[in-house]
C-alpha cells in the first residue's frame, strides 16, 4: 500500500531550517573551543620550554686554587746566620755573601760564599756554599703555588741527578726540612782537584730552597769528609727553610 508523505506544515519547515542553520554554528563553536584550547596548551608548552631553556642566573665557575702560603722571600744573603757561614766557609772572602742577579727578588734569588782556609804546610781547605730561593704564586690557569713549587722541586731533582761530570751520585729523602726534601752527594773533578759535593733540595709550601755545598783539599790536604759536609749542609738547609717562614711572619727555628 502506497503511503503518502506526511504533510509539511509551515511550523515544521521552520523547525527544520532552524535545525540545519544551527549545525554550522555548533561546529564553529566546537572548532573555536578546540582551537582555543589547543592554542592555550601550546602557549603553556612553549612557556614551559622557554622557562626550562632560560638560564637560571647562576653561572658555573671553575674551582678556585688555594692561595699561596708565602707572599715573599727573605734576602738570600741573610737566609743563613753569620755563625753558620763561619762554620761552613771559615775563610769566606765576603761574610755578607755575593748575591746573584734577579729581576724580582720577591720571587727568586741566590747568594754564594767561598773561601780558602790556608793551613800552611798542612795544605788548604776550599769551601763553596750557595743558597737558592724560589717562590711560586697561585694561578687559576696553571695551579696552586704549592703544586707549581712541587713541579720545580721535581725538576731540580732530575737536574741534580744529571749533573755533568758527577760520579758516585747518591740521593736520599730527608725529613724535618720543609714539606719534602732530598739530599744528594757526589764527586766532581774541578780545577784538577776532586771536590766532594752535597746538594739539599727542599720544598716548603710554595717555595723551593736549594743549598749547594762543596769543598776540596789543596796543596796536599785531604779531601773533606763527605759525612761532615752532609751534616752541615742539612743543618744549613733547615735554617734557610725556616728563614722563608720568618720572612712571612712565621717563627724562625
Amino acid at each position: 500500500m502506497h503511503r503518502t508523505a506526511p504533510a509539511t506544515t509551515p511550523r515544521t519547515r521552520l523547525a527544520r531550517v532552524l535545525a540545519c542553520a544551527a549545525v554550522p554554528v555548533m561546529l564553529v563553536a566546537v572548532g573555536c573551543s578546540s582551537d582555543s584550547g589547543g592554542g592555550d596548551k601550546k602557549k603553556a608548552d612553549d612557556g614551559a620550554s622557554s622557562s626550562a631553556a632560560a638560564p637560571s642566573g647562576k653561572q658555573s665557575s671553575a674551582p678556585t686554587v688555594a692561595p699561596a702560603k708565602y707572599a715573599k722571600l727573605p734576602d738570600p744573603c741573610k737566609a743563613l746566620s753569620a755563625k753558620t757561614i763561619d762554620n761552613l766557609v771559615p775563610k769566606a772572602k765576603s761574610k755578607s755573601g755575593t748575591a746573584g742577579n734577579s729581576t724580582d727578588v720577591s720571587s727568586q734569588g741566590t747568594c754564594s760564599w767561598n773561601g780558602l782556609d790556608d793551613k800552611g804546610v798542612k795544605g788548604s781547605q776550599y769551601r763553596w756554599l750557595d743558597v737558592s730561593l724560589k717562590r711560586f704564586v697561585s694561578d687559576q690557569a696553571v695551579g696552586s703555588g704549592d703544586r707549581r713549587a712541587g713541579k720545580e722541586y721535581a725538576r731540580v731533582l732530575t737536574a741534580t741527578k744529571a749533573t755533568d761530570g758527577a760520579k758516585n751520585v747518591k740521593s736520599t729523602s730527608v725529613s724535618g726540612i720543609g714539606d719534602e726534601a732530598t739530599a744528594f752527594s757526589f764527586d766532581l773533578k774541578k780545577t784538577d782537584e776532586d771536590f766532594k759535593n752535597v746538594v739539599i733540595v727542599a720544598r716548603t709550601a710554595n717555595a723551593v730552597v736549594v743549598l749547594d755545598y762543596n769543598g776540596a783539599g789543596y796543596q796536599g790536604a785531604d779531601a773533606p769528609d763527605a759525612g761532615d759536609l752532609m751534616k752541615d749542609a742539612q743543618a744549613a738547609a733547615k735554617e734557610a727553610v725556616a728563614s722563608v717562614a720568618a720572612a712571612n711572619g712565621g717563627a724562625k727555628q
